[in-house]
């Protein structure tokens, strides 16, 4: 629908209002307003037709302006109550997915530490049930059972790993710079892709945000490693005085932003999620990409939207020593080492 037309249907509808009475024009406004949202109107568009349509009722009848203003008023706020009753919604469905956030991470964080012990702990009697068949066998059999023991080092090393990338230990303990080297060095292992951390706050964050950001860029390394194609990535995260900025930037072969979006294919790329773990922060994803010009994702949080608690130092790895090792070791300061 043009403006004019939707111009005409406003002066219309407010004209039948003045005429016939209060609920039945009340009526015809709030069906107005919702065809309005529905249409992709904004509240600015709608109080500008229904000034422009009180103004015209003003001039065709000036010795009943007074009347014509105050019922308006009534007109104006039912034309707009959809709108409310949207963002109501809108705010109540942010409300429950922050909820549903929350308890997706407690049950991820219960998953990895009960994988972390239960496994743990049944390695431990592999181990200990190896060592006394061993005692009992000729050193050529023995040397064979060394041979599983070295698988099972295998599965310990994978099962922390899992463990690690459902709930990092190191997230909690050091931080998001140290838990974010701890993921890029895993990915790069298993890949084969270089991933450089180029710069992290010296503050820790907010732990909503640490636990958002982490997400976030896990989920965009999981991408970049199906779809970009790409030979290196980029990680940066600075923290500002107005808000929180995260940059995932790699050099693969990049996509039409447009086209894709266009299609449906944000749910196919992982930005859904990103977006649903944002909103509850009010954050938002700038996507920067052209074909064969590698792609950047650049997540802002604002400030205002952090919750409070954070100020401390960021936890580093001692000098030396990579994040897997901290990661590592902050794994066996929590439970005793999965096994041994």
């Amino acid at each position: 629908m043009s403006e004019a037309t939707w111009r005409e249907q406003f002066g219309r509808v407010l004209e039948e209002h003045l005429s016939r009475g209060e609920e039945a024009g009340l009526l015809s406004a709030y069906e107005l307003g919702r065809a309005a949202l529905g249409s992709g109107l904004g509240v600015l568009d709608v109080a500008g037709f229904v000034h422009g349509a009180l103004l015209d009722a003003c001039a065709s009848a000036p010795g009943d302006s007074l009347r014509a203003v105050k019922a308006a008023e009534n007109f104006l706020l039912e034309c707009l109550s959809p709108f409310e009753m949207a963002y109501r919604g809108v705010r109540e469905a942010n409300t429950a997915l922050r909820g549903l956030n929350d308890l997706l991470e407690e049950q991820t964080r219960r998953i990895s530490h009960e994988l972390h012990d239960q496994a743990g702990q049944l390695l431990a009697s592999v181990y200990l049930a190896l060592d006394e068949l061993a005692r009992e066998l000729s050193p050529a059999v023995a040397a064979r059972l060394d041979r599983v023991k070295g698988l099972l080092d295998s599965i310990e090393d994978q099962l922390r790993r899992l463990s690690h990338e459902l709930r990092p230990t190191i997230l909690d303990d050091l931080g998001l710079g140290p838990a974010l080297e701890f993921l890029a060095e895993g990915v790069s292992a298993r890949n084969g892709l270089p991933i450089t951390v180029e710069a992290m706050p010296e503050e820790r964050l907010p732990a909503r945000v640490e636990t958002v950001l982490y997400r976030i860029v896990q989920e965009a390394l999981n991408n970049v490693s199906k779809h970009a194609e790409a030979s290196s990535v980029k990680l940066r995260v600075s923290s500002k005085e107005r808000a929180i900025r995260c940059s995932i930037r790699d050099d693969g072969i990049g996509f039409d932003v447009s086209a894709v979006m266009e299609r449906g294919g944000a749910e196919g790329i992982g930005l859904i999620g990103i977006r649903e773990r944002l909103a509850p922060l009010r954050g938002t994803l700038d996507i920067n990409s052209t074909p064969g010009g590698g792609t950047e994702l650049v997540v802002t949080i604002p400030r205002e939207s952090c919750p409070q608690g954070a100020g401390s130092k960021a936890g580093r790895a001692p000098e030396g020593q990579s994040a897997i090792a901290a990661g590592k070791q902050a794994s066996a300061g929590e439970a005793g080492g999965m096994v041994r």
